[in-house]
C-alpha cells in the first residue's frame, strides 16, 4: 500500500494513504453509511470534511446484492470517495450469527469494488474468559489468511481481537502482521467506550501499537470527538462511527468535552453553520426528522473540526498539550492517559526530540518523554570544577538552576528545548508533584556527579522538598 508518514507527535501521525478513489490524510474519520436508512446523503459527507466512508457489506449483500454487483459500491452510494466495507462482524456480535460465510462476504466486497475490505472476524466482547477469547482469535486469524488470498486489488483491513486480555491483543497484532494487511483495525471496543472504560481502551491501543510500530491503525466504532485526541496520541490513525446519527436520533449534541442533551441546552457552545443560525429553543420546536438532521450535521461539524485541530497540533508538535486539556473532560480519560507511564519507551521511540515549546498543563506533563530525555542529557555534562553551585532562584549566579518538572537545568541549557522553552507556573502555584519530581531528578543528577561538592541556594516553597540530598552539600537559605 502507498503509505507515507509526513508529520509526528507523541504516537500520533499525519499519514497519506493512496487509494483507487483518492488520497486519505490521517487522522481521518469515516462516517458510517447505512444504505437501508437514508439520513444524511453520502454525497454530502465531503462537505463536512469526510475523505472516505464506511458502509456495511453484509447489509448490502442482503438488501442490494444485485444492484451492488452490477453498479459497484461507489455508484450505489453515489460517491467517488474511498469506501471501506465492514463484513457483518457487528451484526455477528449483536445477534450471534450471520447468514454468510467469510469467503462469501470477502469475495462480495472485492467484486463490488470496495477500496478496503474486512474479513468476517469474531468480535470477542470485553471481559470474555481467556479460553473463549483464544478460540475466537484462532477463527479470526484463519479468516484473515483466507481474506488475504481473496482480496484482489482491494486493500485489506485485518481486525485485532482478544477481548480485554492484553497478551491476546498483542498476539493478535503479531499474527495479523504475519498475515500482512494494509490497515490493522482494533475491534470489539464499542462496549468499553459506551461504559466510559477508557483505561481499558487505552491499554488495548497501546498494546497493539507496541507490536505495530508503523502500520496504519483503525479504531472500530470510535466516533466521539472527546476521545479522538487521546486515541490519536496513542497511535490510532483512522476512526469510524455512526455516533453522529445515533446521538442525533436521541436528541444528543456532541462536544469535545462530552455529550449534551438538547433539552438542557440554553445556548449552543459552537459556531458551526447550524449552531450559528438557530437557538436551542428553536431546534427543540422542529419536527423530529428536521431536528435529527440538524443535530447530526452539527455532530459531523464538531467531529471533523476536532480532527483538524488534532492535525494542527501534530504539525505544531503540541499534541501532548492538546491531550492534557481534552482529558479533563472526564476523570476516566485522565486515568486512561496516565497509563503512558508504563509505555515510556514506546513514546520515546516515536516522539520528536526537538520542538518549539513545552507548556505545562498539569501533573500529566511529568510523563512526557521530553522530561526523561532532559534528565538523562544533564547527567552527560562534564564539570571540571570541584564545587557546583545550584540555585532555585534565577537571580543568583549559579552553574545549575532548579526548575519544576525538569529538576536541574545547567545554565548552558536555559535557552534550549525542552527546559529552556518551557512555560511553567511559579513554584508557589504549581502542584507539589512537579516539585517532588524536580528534586528527585536533582538527586539523581547529584548521585551521578561522583566526588563533587555542592552549594545549594534554596528559597521559597522549595525548602520543604530538600531532604537527604546525596554528596557533600552546603545549603544557603533565602
Amino acid at each position: 500500500m502507498e503509505f507515507e508518514i509526513i508529520a509526528k507527535d507523541a504516537l500520533g501521525r499525519i499519514c497519506r494513504i493512496e487509494t483507487r478513489h483518492g488520497r486519505i490524510e490521517t487522522p481521518a474519520v469515516l462516517p458510517v453509511i447505512n444504505p437501508n436508512i437514508p439520513f444524511i446523503p453520502p454525497e454530502k459527507m465531503s462537505d463536512f470534511g469526510a475523505q472516505a466512508l464506511i458502509t456495511n457489506a453484509y447489509i448490502i449483500y442482503r438488501s442490494f446484492r444485485k444492484e451492488a454487483l452490477e453498479k459497484g459500491i461507489h455508484k450505489v452510494l453515489g460517491v467517488d470517495l474511498p469506501v471501506m466495507t465492514d463484513s457483518g462482524s457487528y451484526q455477528l456480535m449483536l445477534y450471534g450469527d450471520v447468514e454468510v460465510s467469510n469467503r462469501e462476504i470477502v469475495e462480495f466486497q472485492q467484486k463490488i469494488g470496495s477500496d478496503f475490505i474486512v474479513p468476517l472476524d469474531i468480535p470477542t466482547p470485553p471481559d470474555a474468559d481467556l479460553e473463549t477469547a483464544k478460540k475466537d482469535l484462532e477463527i479470526t486469524i484463519a479468516r484473515e489468511r483466507e481474506a488475504k488470498e481473496l482480496k484482489g486489488d482491494s486493500k485489506l483491513v485485518l481486525p485485532i481481537q482478544g477481548s480485554t486480555h492484553a497478551e491476546l491483543r498483542r498476539e493478535s497484532a503479531k499474527r495479523a502482521k504475519e498475515v500482512g494487511g494494509d490497515v490493522y483495525a482494533i475491534g470489539a471496543v464499542v462496549p468499553l467506550m459506551d461504559a466510559y472504560r477508557f483505561k481499558d481502551l487505552a491499554k488495548i491501543i497501546l498494546e497493539v501499537r507496541s507490536v505495530l510500530s508503523v502500520e496504519p491503525i483503525h479504531l472500530f466504532g470510535c466516533g466521539h470527538p472527546m476521545v479522538f485526541a487521546l486515541a490519536v496520541a496513542m497511535g490510532c490513525d483512522l476512526f469510524d462511527s455512526a455516533a453522529y446519527a445515533l446521538y442525533a436520533k436521541d436528541d444528543r449534541y456532541l462536544t469535545v468535552y462530552g455529550t449534551k442533551k438538547l433539552s438542557e441546552l440554553q445556548y449552543f457552545p459552537c459556531s458551526c453553520p447550524n449552531c450559528s443560525k438557530m437557538e436551542p429553543e428553536e431546534v427543540r420546536e422542529l419536527e423530529k426528522n428536521d431536528r435529527e438532521i440538524f443535530l447530526a450535521e452539527h455532530n459531523l461539524y464538531v467531529t471533523f473540526s476536532e480532527i483538524r485541530i488534532i492535525k494542527n497540533a501534530i504539525k505544531e508538535n503540541s499534541l501532548f498539550e492538546l491531550v492534557e486539556k481534552r482529558i479533563r473532560a472526564h476523570p476516566n480519560l485522565l486515568s486512561a492517559w496516565r497509563q503512558i507511564r508504563d509505555y515510556q519507551m514506546l513514546f520515546e521511540r516515536s516522539d520528536p526530540k526537538i520542538k518549539k515549546k513545552f507548556l505545562y498543563c498539569g501533573v500529566e506533563t511529568l510523563l512526557r518523554p521530553a522530561v526523561k530525555r532532559h534528565v538523562e542529557a544533564v547527567k552527560c555534562i562534564d564539570y571540571d570544577k570541584e564545587t557546583i553551585v545550584i540555585s532555585t532562584d534565577f537571580g543568583i549566579l549559579a552553574d545549575i538552576y532548579l526548575r519544576p518538572v525538569f529538576g536541574p537545568v545547567p545554565i548552558e541549557l536555559l535557552e534550549s528545548y525542552p527546559a529552556g522553552h518551557a512555560e511553567i507556573p511559579e513554584p508557589e502555584f504549581i502542584e507539589k508533584e512537579a516539585l517532588e519530581v524536580a528534586v528527585e531528578n536533582l538527586r539523581d543528577f547529584m548521585s551521578s556527579m561522583k566526588g563533587k561538592k555542592f552549594v545549594i541556594h534554596v528559597s521559597g516553597r522549595w525548602k520543604e522538598f530538600f531532604k537527604n540530598l546525596p554528596g557533600e552539600c552546603e545549603y544557603v537559605l533565602h
